[in-house]
């Protein structure tokens, strides 16, 4: 099997389209790192400062979080504590259930956000704006596609 210019070979039409996504993501992640970098953030830790911005004024709980993040993040607590080290996110103890932590988002992380918002659009038009609405919306329906039989939880679309 060939594809591209010269010669390739994958193993099967699996191996080719999985490679081609881990290659364009690693292109289009390097434009969002460098964004994020600027802001003293990862993009898990704006991931979880959206997710607890789109909550409010509801506090979410800290397990609830993990399911919500857009990649797997093995250490929310940790990731919770560098944004409450900042000012950007509070904590307190479930009234109904001491065992449960909420979380959420304080003024100055949705200061931080708002500063974000324009250059990450500029980032985002970066990253795909060379692709036409009808050609994004068919890419955004075969990812969901891919990924469908893998996801663990229905609370990220």
């Amino acid at each position: 099997m060939s594809s591209g210019r010269g010669v390739h070979r994958f193993d099967s039409p699996e191996q080719e389209a999985f490679l081609n996504l881990w290659r364009t993501y690693d292109r289009l992640r390097a434009l969002e790192d460098e964004l994020f970098a600027g802001f003293e953030l990862t993009p898990q830790l704006y991931n979880l400062l959206r997710l607890l911005k789109a909550a409010r004024p509801a506090a979410v709980p800290t397990l609830a979080l993990a399911d919500r993040l857009v990649s797997r993040a093995p250490d929310v607590t940790r990731m919770l504590d560098k944004l409450e080290a900042r000012g950007l996110v509070s904590r307190v103890r479930s009234v109904e259930d001491r065992r449960s932590v909420l979380v959420e988002v304080t003024d100055a992380g949705l200061a931080l956000l708002a500063r974000i918002a324009a250059p990450l659009r500029a980032c985002h038009a970066r990253q795909l704006g060379h692709l036409s609405p009808d050609d994004l919306e068919r890419l955004t329906e075969l990812l969901k596609a891919a990924r469908a039989p893998h996801e663990t939880s229905e609370t990220w679309q």
